[in-house]
């Protein structure tokens, strides 16, 4: 599976990175036809205390899923899409 990752208006240390990557390869635990996954990470007005937006885009074999969650850390922002992802994978899954 390729992750790629891509950041609008800041730029990501290594840990955030790694996180990232850590969260997105535990998906593939549910569906193994996962061909690749885009993430974006964003800061939308740095003034705001909930201002850090994730997109999840998993390309799968089965489907495409997509997910996309606002919150104050981009970790929170990364776990709560992923969780998203997970719930609707398990559905497709289910089908």
């Amino acid at each position: 599976m390729k992750i790629e990752i891509q950041s609008i208006n800041f730029n990501p240390d290594g840990g955030l990175v790694d996180f990232a990557n850590k969260k997105i390869k535990k998906l593939t635990l549910l569906d193994d036809g996962i061909i690749n996954t885009d993430v974006f990470m964003k800061i939308e007005k740095p003034e705001s205390p909930e201002n850090k937006i994730t997109e999840i885009h998993v390309h799968s074999s089965n489907g495409e899923y997509f997910a996309k969650k606002q919150c104050d850390t981009f970790e929170e922002s990364i776990s709560v899409s992923v969780q998203a992802l997970r719930k609707q994978l398990l559905k497709s899954k289910g089908k």
